[in-house]
């Protein structure tokens, strides 16, 4: 007998009504407020998105994206409930160990062959293949998915993944271990379908405009890298009645104070607030300045591999940089967007988890400051042996105010000399993931909302594990976490280390922190992983 969760559509169509029906009446057919004639969304980026191809992506620009272009089994609502995607539902056997989805039947590609098991299996399979090389193919492991740590390590071949299609609407997931969480890390980008014939035939090339062929509610139409992006309505969507955005345009704009000039001239619907700008800009339009918890940390990491500095080696070096760090500067003078200063990995605003209270969140800065020459002093470095090192972050202002802040804390408090170098967002990552810095800006956004989707990244097993820390007491309890019945003292104990080992600066902890057209509708300020999609979203009539 099955443990059966059903997940009804009804708890999707419950939202929304038919598009059609509403634009017919010039307004929204559950809010009743009228709609815009033009149903274009238009929104500012940083950088140029890492990837089109779902199991490539690893940065947030391209998992919005991808969520727009693509659909996997589970969506989430504005509040980050699960709601039905490909799947209508799911059953989970008594073991907890076997998840079977049944896929909807009219689930379309937009080129209008049927969205079946089969892709998802392919799809997952690539994921975890060793000859894709993909960022996230560590992502496979941490669902737990049968044989996938062997795959990884290219002990076995793919076609032992735990996943098989028992026939085009049904599709079985065999777990190693139970995992409580894994219905939520089917939301990811990673686990989303591929159309296997596509990439055959076109290969790397699959993703351009021209070739690529997705199941989403959008379909890419223009892609200009590093300039803009445009994504309309897919008509094969099952679900495209329901849309009222017609198109998405993504602009690449560098320059976040060029950005708000062009949303305050109203060419943007969205833009990030430049830092320290919030205040003033929350006076003059409160009904357009937002800010709200993520789910998001912000830290810089040391790279403790082989070709680090000897002088991280030395954990009283580590310490006494992140003592000396303070964090009120950053948050409240720089940012000044509600960012709440970190010193934990974990950010507060994860489910279900309290983050410990360390020794140093308890300290005055002055008494911060006074431990951090102590241990400098400990370690051997003073004014006749000053420690210097690079320091890495990609092309942002905000990025480049908080890195000279902390060079300066440093300089001025413990004699540190410090340079520091910015590159483009590709390059950065390729640079940090070949460890090839001494520290470097990371920053996460939870791809499921669980403390384990930020403690894994300091796992020694962990693809993005930069700075290559590795603590077998740590790895022990993530392990432990993953089957325990109560995952917080474990979590707690691994915050715990992480403050003792100091492998990581944190600064703070996200807010979103928007300009957002008061035309615009449904966004989901309640859903602090802020996976948000096209499809749910609305213009309204000025």
């Amino acid at each position: 007998m099955k443990d059966m969760t059903r997940l009804t559509l009804s708890a999707l169509l419950s939202s929304t009504l038919l598009a059609g029906t509403a634009l017919a009446q010039a307004a929204h057919p559950e809010t009743g407020e009228p709609l815009a004639e033009n149903q274009t969304f238009t929104y500012r980026v940083l950088d140029e998105l890492s990837s089109l191809d779902p199991q490539v992506v690893e940065d947030v620009i391209g998992s919005e994206f991808a969520r727009d272009l693509f659909e996997g089994l589970m969506n989430q609502d504005e509040d980050g409930n699960l709601v039905p995607g490909v799947a209508t539902d799911y059953d989970v056997s008594d073991d907890k160990l076997t998840y079977t989805f049944h896929l909807r039947d009219n689930a379309k590609w937009s080129n209008g062959e049927p969205v079946t098991a089969g892709d998802f299996v392919f799809a997952w399979r690539r994921a975890a293949d060793p000859a894709l090389a993909s960022p996230y193919q560590w992502y496979m492991e941490l669902m737990s998915l049968k044989n996938a740590s062997a795959i990884v390590a290219g002990e076995m071949p793919p076609e032992e993944l735990g996943v098989k299609a028992v026939d085009d609407h049904t599709l079985e997931v065999t777990l190693s271990e139970p995992l409580p969480y894994f219905p939520q890390m089917v939301t990811h980008a990673t686990t989303f379908p591929a159309p296997q014939a596509v990439i055959e035939e076109f290969g790397t090339d699959w993703t351009k405009p021209e070739n690529m062929v997705s199941n989403g509610a959008y379909v890419i139409e223009e892609h200009l890298p590093n300039e803009r992006a445009v994504r309309v309505r897919n008509e094969q969507y099952w679900d495209n009645e329901n849309t009222i955005i017609d198109r998405v345009v993504t602009l690449v704009i560098n320059d976040e104070n060029v950005a708000l000039t062009r949303y305050l001239a109203g060419e943007l619907d969205r833009t990030e607030v430049p830092a320290g700008q919030f205040p003033r800009l929350q006076k003059e339009y409160p009904d357009e300045a937002i800010s709200f918890p993520r789910l998001c940390n912000y830290y810089y990491t040391f790279n403790l591999s082989d070709s680090g500095p000897e002088a991280f080696k030395d954990v009283n070096v580590r310490k006494a940089l992140s003592l000396a760090v303070d964090r009120d500067i950053i948050t409240k003078n720089i940012k000044a967007g509600g960012e709440p200063s970190a010193y934990t990995f974990t950010p507060e605003a994860v489910a279900g988890f309290t983050p410990p209270t360390v020794d140093m969140a308890n300290m005055t800065q002055a008494e911060r400051d006074a431990k951090a020459k102590d241990l400098m002093a400990e370690a051997g470095y003073g004014p006749d042996n000053k420690l210097s090192f690079d320091m890495i972050y990609n092309t942002d202002q905000a990025h480049e105010k908080i890195a000279v802040a902390l060079s300066q804390m440093w300089k001025q408090k413990l004699g540190v000399e410090v340079s520091l170098a910015n590159m483009e967002w590709k390059v950065f990552l390729e640079t940090r993931g070949q460890q090839d810095f001494d520290l470097a800006r990371g920053a996460w956004c939870g791809d499921y909302n669980e403390a384990s989707t930020f403690l894994d990244l300091l796992d020694s097993g962990s693809g993005y594990n930069d700075g290559k820390y590795s603590n077998p007491e740590y790895d022990k309890l993530l392990e432990q976490a993953k089957t325990a019945d109560d995952t917080t003292p474990l979590y707690t104990q691994a915050e715990e280390i992480i403050a003792e080992d100091a492998p990581v600066i944190p600064i703070y902890h996200y807010a979103g922190v928007y300009m957002l057209d008061s035309d615009v509708g449904n966004w989901p300020v309640n859903n602090v992983e802020q996976n948000w999609y096209s499809k749910n979203l609305y213009k309204i009539a000025e």
